[in-house]
């Protein structure tokens, strides 16, 4: 828009119409020409509308500074605003408005018709006409462009018929792709669930029985059986049920069950060999305090038996069951029995015909005084399942003169054929024979703690065992009690089980060299920094002469916060030194241990892993301090290595069998 001041006006601090504020003018500063309001004023006729150029022009001199100040009225602004539109309109070529005639006729009203008003002259634009400009056009824009073309279904490129051929054939690829995978999807679907049904099937075939006591005191170096497998395996003579009529007698000829057979089977935790250690069923033992054990119902009767010296082991487990025989071989041993599996003759009867039998062999024909004629000729021969119960039970063999060695050299000879029968091709990758002797073990046995996963796995953790790596001993004995029993060589038998917890080399054994074990080098002594007690476990073992000595001991340390997972007795007796034994990495949790046992001495122990044993010897002083605080150092102390520096010397004449001895005896 304009500005309302002519070119050159010498008043350029005076506000544009559309700044200034509008409001009322005192009635004496009213222009002549602005009609007065209606109340004071009598309405008169509509008055003539009076041509733009006969109204008067605004007085355009130079104001003052009261001038500048004064305020327009409505009437003023509107009368402005539409002489401005005006010039617009005639700029544009339109002569005369139609709103701004109305805004005349409102805003400036006529003088009566009596009076005329002499002709104005008309009045110059004090505003040029407004310069119209045409609109830019992009002539990119603007330009022809060709019309769309309705666009259809695209037909395919033409092939040939190499290519039609090539692409039909990648397509049968992919559906049969697609259908492959289905298919092993869906049969890897089947396969698990049979697996999982049949695992689910057997384990409900295993008859339960309470044998095991893993939280004995009689377990010996339980830390350094960490990992092993011990499994006791009973054979029962019981004459009630199927093995009565499969002609192993009856209940009139012996009521009851007995433990015909006691073989003790550890397994390393490398899983580098087998030893199955045999048990006399004569053997003289202390029995221990035993609850009764019903056999036809397998339940124990509540009924406590008190402990009792120059027991049969077999009458042991007639009258206490399968916890009474586990407490007696325990402590013979030392070892940590963690399963336990009893089977009577029909099962083993029922396993040796499942594999088609088994392959013995024998110098002499064997007849036995109450089993009769067992092999009636001499040299090697399969046998079936009832042949086979016979020839393990025969006790009373005038060739052999041995008695019951004899009739247990039968057994492991037996039990070697047979397990390089279930591992050899004609069991294992035969599906129906494996299901049978996994059938018939499981339905003709009683356990603790085995579940067919649990077989099977181990199975597989010793399929690289090789048959030389099982070694089979027999407890040596040294003559009869005027009772009949066999009296035990404690020393050898102590020495066996060392060994075996030791896993020092046994005679006759052939295990890969890469099994033999390493001891780790000394470790020097450093400063350590004390560990929080509650992060450290400990195992107490008594080596000294004083009974209950690993119990209060126990107590003590954790009274500090330490953890205590175990007592027991050590390995050997009459110690005198005080050791902590630790494993690699754990020194500073033994010397937390040893800062509170005055004058213990630290030993690397390589097969503990993270316990730490103290082994309390006669030294002992019977108490311990507080120990040092977490974060501070603690003292040194001298260390060493264990890793069973002297081999336990074994008896000359301890009888073994290889399990890869095929040998005809």
């Amino acid at each position: 828009m304009g500005d309302e001041n002519e070119p050159g006006s010498p008043t350029p601090g005076r506000r544009a119409p559309w700044e200034r504020p509008i409001s009322r003018v005192p009635r004496s500063d009213r222009d002549p020409e602005t009609p007065s309001p209606p109340s004071e004023q009598p309405p008169s006729p509509a008055p003539e509308p009076r041509p733009a150029a006969d109204r008067p022009e605004p007085d355009r001199t130079p104001q003052s500074s009261d001038d500048q100040d004064r305020r327009l009225s409505v009437a003023e602004v509107v009368d402005r605003i539409s002489r401005i539109g005006s010039n617009r309109g005639r700029a544009a070529g339109r002569d005369d408005s139609p709103a701004s005639d109305a805004v005349d006729r409102t805003v400036a009203p006529s003088p009566p018709p009596s009076a005329q008003a002499p002709p104005v002259p008309p009045r110059e634009d004090p505003e040029p006409p407004t310069e119209v400009i045409a609109p830019v056009v992009d002539e990119r824009r603007t330009a022809e462009r060709p019309a769309p073309e309705a666009v259809g279904p695209v037909a395919p490129p033409t092939l040939t018929r190499l290519a039609l051929s090539k692409a039909r054939k990648r397509k049968r690829m992919r559906v049969a792709g697609r259908v492959g995978v289905s298919m092993v999807s869906i049969l890897a679907l089947v396969i698990t669930g049979v697996v999982w049904g049949y695992l689910r099937a057997t384990d409900r075939g295993f008859e339960q029985v309470a044998a095991l006591d893993t939280e004995s005191t009689d377990v010996v170096d339980a830390p350094g059986q960490y990992g092993d497998e011990t499994y006791l395996i009973v054979g029962t003579d019981t004459r009630a049920g199927a093995s009565g009529e499969i002609g192993a007698g009856t209940v009139a000829d012996a009521e009851g069950a007995r433990s015909d057979t006691v073989m003790l089977i550890n397994i390393p935790a490398d899983r580098s060999r087998v030893v199955a250690v045999s048990f006399p069923r004569d053997l003289d033992v202390e029995r221990p305090e035993c609850e009764g054990w019903d056999s036809s119902t397998g339940d124990y009767t509540g009924e406590m038996y008190p402990a009792a010296d120059g027991d049969k082991l077999n009458a042991t487990y007639a009258l206490g069951g399968p916890k009474c025989l586990v407490k007696i071989i325990q402590k013979i041993s030392g070892l940590r029995i963690g399963h336990f599996v009893g089977i009577d003759f029909a099962g083993f009867e029922s396993m040796v015909d499942e594999v088609g039998g088994v392959d013995v062999c024998s110098p002499v024909p064997l007849v036995d005084e109450e089993l009769g004629t067992v092999l009636a000729t001499a040299g090697e021969q399969r046998i079936d399942g009832r042949t086979a119960l016979n020839y393990v039970r025969a006790r009373k063999v005038d060739a052999e003169g041995t008695g019951d060695y004899g009739r247990i050299k039968r057994q492991q000879l037996f039990l070697s054929s047979l397990l390089r029968s279930v591992l050899s091709n004609r069991v294992l990758f035969d599906p129906g024979a494996l299901n049978g002797f996994v059938t018939a073990f499981t339905r003709d046995t009683f356990v603790e703690n085995v579940k067919t996963s649990d077989l099977l796995t181990l199975g597989k953790s010793l399929r690289g065992v090789e048959a030389g790596a099982v070694t089979f001993l027999t407890v040596p004995t040294a003559g009869t009690t005027d009772y009949g029993n066999e009296i035990p060589r404690t020393d050898d038998i102590k020495a066996i089980f060392q060994a075996i917890i030791d896993d020092q080399p046994l005679p006759g054994e052939e295990r890969a060299p890469d099994a033999t074990p390493e001891v780790a080098p000394p470790v020097t002594t450093e400063p350590q920094i004390a560990v929080d007690p509650a992060l450290v476990s400990v195992q107490i073992s008594n080596a000294s002469d004083t009974s209950g000595l690993a119990a209060t001991t126990a107590d003590e340390l954790a009274a500090y916060g330490f953890q205590v997972v175990g007592t027991g007795n050590a390995e050997t007796t009459g110690t005198a030194a005080t050791v902590v034994r630790y494993g690699a990495g754990s020194i500073a949790d033994a010397s937390t241990v040893a800062s509170t046992i005055p004058g213990a001495v630290l030993e690397e122990t390589p097969t503990l892993g993270g316990i730490v044993e103290v082994v309390l010897g006669t030294d002992f002083l019977g108490f311990l301090t507080p120990p040092t605080v977490v974060g501070d150092l603690l003292p040194t102390f001298a260390t060493g290595v264990s890793g069973a520096s002297t081999e336990v010397a074994l008896p000359s004449d301890l009888t073994v069998t290889n399990g890869a001895d095929e040998s005809c005896v």
